[in-house]
């Protein structure tokens, strides 16, 4: 059952409805949107198989191109544009008109048939073909708010996407850090089976992955009697030491 049907006119705004099918499948699901032309099935009988999919569907997106209105084609019962948002009104599925483009106009009651008039009671929102980014994740968001199902569907979604490494024996590992963290702080976990090659991630200093000794914005000291002075001295610097044990000899 899907959650989205997008409502469309063939040669008035297919492409957008293309595009936002792409995106809500992305995001939520390819089996959550229902797009003619996509989810009908060779053999379907497509009349029945589209009003029971409006009927069963959280919203329908009427994708409202720029001759939308005024084609010839609402006005005839058979259409099938019509048909399916007549059956969205008459099941209660809550209608988003999108309009496609700066320019198309807002419907009114006087440019629809009458079984058509409920649209342009319902709040509609437009798509910029210039800012399209913002215009699909706006789709998305208020497709998520009218049907609760896909807001969870994206959560799981996600999920999938970043699992857990898998270790060879089929454990896992998984660590995780939150909050502010002052000074050094270290994440350790138990880890079954090997680790190959070198992970690092998520590196924001040095780092040394050789052998040695690594200095890094400090002077390098080294042998007896090594000294660093950084800023002012006025009374010079001595050194004693002590001689190794078993020789009386003191150095100065």
């Amino acid at each position: 059952m899907p959650d989205v049907f997008v409502n469309y006119r063939t040669g008035d705004g297919e492409d957008i409805a293309l595009v936002v099918d792409r995106e809500l499948s992305h995001r939520f699901g390819s089996d959550r949107i229902f797009r003619a032309s996509k989810s009908l099935r060779a053999g379907d009988a497509f009349d029945e198989a589209l009003l029971r999919n409006v009927r069963r569907s959280g919203v329908v997106v009427a994708v409202i191109g720029p001759g939308w209105a005024g084609s010839p084609r609402l006005h005839d019962v058979d259409d099938w544009v019509r048909r399916e948002l007549e059956e969205a009104f008459r099941s209660a599925v809550p209608v988003v008109p999108l309009l496609v483009g700066r320019h198309t106009e807002r419907l009114r009651a006087d440019m629809l048939p009458p079984p058509l008039e409920p649209l342009a009671r319902c709040h509609s929102i437009r798509f910029d073909t210039q800012d399209a980014d913002s215009g699909l994740r706006r789709i998305g968001d208020i497709a998520a708010e009218l049907v609760p199902e896909l807001a969870q569907a994206e959560q799981r979604r996600a999920a999938s996407t970043s699992p857990a490494v898998p270790a060879p024996d089929g454990r896992s590992v998984q660590n995780s850090m939150t909050g502010t963290t002052g000074g050094t702080s270290i994440q350790a976990g138990d880890i079954g089976g090997d680790v190959g090659g070198t992970v690092v991630k998520h590196v924001r200093g040095p780092v040394h992955m050789g052998s040695g000794d690594q200095h890094n914005h400090a002077p390098r000291l080294t042998g007896n009697g090594a000294q660093y002075v950084a800023g002012d001295n006025n009374g010079g610097v001595h050194h004693t030491w002590n001689a190794p044990q078993g020789d009386g000899n003191q150095q100065q």
